[in-house]
């Protein structure tokens, strides 16, 4: 039997322009591409190729559905949107393959990909210029009060903030209370950038102090930077300065 392998791949943010060619070459060997629904359909079909395309909050199954596949001697690619290892299958394949010793020996390959929150900071100029951490706001895989907690100690510790999964349908006042939270712990005069759909068609930049900020300048293609304490304004650029003054 023909040894399979795997390869997680980040797909970037959208543009085409922002896949890496080793994600391209993988994406050209590969017999099988596993993923969720949007992502899948960014991958091109071919002769020899077959795309197995599955549901969100499924990412366990996909992994193991992922192992199997290489096991009977597939080269296969799980997609991800931005890079496989942030938010993303990177971190779920290891957990399915933590499950199964018996597969251990297949070999992976973890495949970088462009964020959306770097695509986006580079969109704006460099916000995340100094100290950042990117924090999930969705509380489908660990309790609200964790994202709460997070955001809260993120904020006093002076980090400018990159957030994934502001808001949803299904949860739609919880990005309003994590502003909330920001607007306890911050000044009104922090700037916030809504970055939505970057490097597609329908992109869009918007940058407002926390002041004017509502949870409604968000949705789920949405990703939310917050500055730090010194970031300001340069022209149409925004930017944290890598000098920190007592």
């Amino acid at each position: 039997m023909t040894a399979g392998w795997i390869a997680v791949a980040g797909l970037g943010p959208g543009s085409a322009a922002q896949v890496t060619p080793e994600v391209t070459a993988a994406l050209a060997e590969a017999t099988d591409v596993v993923g969720y629904i949007p992502y899948v359909a960014r991958v091109a079909p071919r002769a020899g190729l077959t795309l197995h395309a599955s549901d969100n909050r499924v990412e366990l199954d996909r992994a193991r559905r992922a192992l199997e596949l290489a096991a009977e001697g597939a080269r296969v690619v799980i997609v991800s949107s931005g890079d496989p290892g942030v938010f993303a299958m990177a971190s779920a394949l290891f957990e399915a393959l933590e499950a199964c010793p018996e597969r251990q020996n297949i070999d992976i390959r973890i495949l970088p990909g462009i964020t959306a929150m770097l695509a986006a900071a580079a969109r704006a100029g460099a916000p995340l210029g100094h100290d950042f951490c990117a924090i999930n706001l969705s509380d489908n895989l660990k309790p609200f009060a964790e994202v709460e907690r997070r955001l809260r100690h993120a904020a006093r510790g002076g980090f400018a903030m990159a957030f994934y999964n502001p808001r949803s349908k299904s949860r739609p006042h919880q990005f309003g209370q994590a502003l909330d939270i920001l607007r306890q712990e911050c000044e009104p005069e922090r700037l916030i950038l809504f970055a939505r759909a970057v490097s597609t068609p329908e992109e869009t930049l918007t940058c407002v102090p926390l002041a004017e900020a509502s949870a409604e300048m968000a949705d789920m293609r949405t990703v939310v930077i917050v500055g730090n304490a010194a970031t300001r304004r340069v022209g149409r650029w925004v930017y944290t300065p890598r000098s920190v003054t007592e």
